[in-house]
C-alpha cells in the first residue's frame, strides 16, 4: 500500500526559488551579510565586556567587522542601517553603538598614549582591512580599487620613523601606478587579484611588526 503523503524524493514536487535573478540573489546575499556582521559585532562586544577575549584579539576582530560593515552598508537601497535593524527586530545595542556611533574598537578609545597616534593606527588598520575585503568581495574594477588604495597610501604615509622604502607603502604605491595606467572601467584579472590580496596581507603583517617595534 502506497502512502498518500508525498515523500522527500517526490520529483513531482516543484522547488521554491528564493530569488528569480542574479540581481535579486545579490540583493539578498548582501542583506544577509550585513545581518551577520551586526550579529557578530554584538557577540564580540559582549565577549569583550565579560573579559572573554583578549585586547589584541578584540581589536583585530573589531577592526575587521567595522571595515566589513562600511562595505556592506553601501549595499542597502533606500534604507538606513537603523531601519534595517528595526525591520528584522535586531536587538543589538552594543553593535549599533560600535558600528554607527563610535566607529573604533573600545580598546583603542580607552588606550593611553598620544591621541593622534591612536587615531592614525586605527585608520591605517581599518584601511588595510577595507582594501583586502574590497578585493575579496570581487570589487576589482579600477574605479573601485583606486580610491581605497589611495586612502590606504595616505594612511601609511602618516606614520613617522619608517624606512624610505618601507614595504607596505611601496607595495601600495606600486599598485596605484599599475591602476593609473588602466581605464576606470577596466578590472584586474584573477591572478592580479590574488597577488593584490597577498601584497595587502603582507603589508598588514609588516605594519603590525612596525607597531610592535614602536611600542
Amino acid at each position: 500500500m502506497t502512502s498518500r503523503w508525498p515523500t522527500a524524493l517526490d520529483e513531482s514536487l516543484s522547488t521554491i526559488d528564493l530569488y528569480e535573478s542574479h540581481q535579486e540573489r545579490k540583493y539578498y546575499d548582501s542583506r544577509a551579510n550585513l545581518y551577520a556582521i551586526i550579529m557578530a559585532t554584538e557577540h564580540l562586544e559582549r565577549a569583550y565586556a565579560q573579559d572573554c577575549v583578549s585586547n589584541e584579539e578584540y581589536t583585530i576582530e573589531c577592526n575587521k567587522l567595522i571595515s566589513q560593515f562600511k562595505i556592506a552598508e553601501k549595499a542597502l537601497q533606500n534604507e538606513t542601517t537603523e531601519s534595517f535593524m528595526r525591520t528584522f527586530q535586531m536587538d543589538c545595542p552594543r553593535a549599533a553603538n560600535r558600528l554607527l556611533k563610535m566607529g573604533v574598537p573600545e580598546s583603542l578609545r580607552s588606550s593611553g598614549g598620544n591621541d593622534n597616534d591612536v587615531v592614525a593606527v586605527k585608520k591605517t588598520t581599518a584601511d588595510l582591512i577595507t582594501a583586502m575585503d574590497t578585493v575579496r568581495l570581487g570589487q576589482v574594477e579600477v574605479d573601485a580599487l583606486s580610491p581605497v588604495l589611495q586612502d590606504l597610501r595616505n594612511s601609511l604615509a602618516q606614520h613617522p620613523g619608517t624606512p624610505k622604502d618601507w614595504g607596505p607603502l611601496r607595495k601600495v604605491e606600486n599598485w596605484l601606478v599599475k591602476l593609473n595606467s588602466m581605464r576606470a572601467y577596466d578590472s584586474i584579472d584573477a591572478n592580479d587579484s590574488r597577488q593584490l590580496v597577498f601584497d595587502l596581507e603582507s603589508a598588514y603583517e609588516e605594519f603590525d611588526q612596525y607597531l610592535k617595534t614602536k611600542g
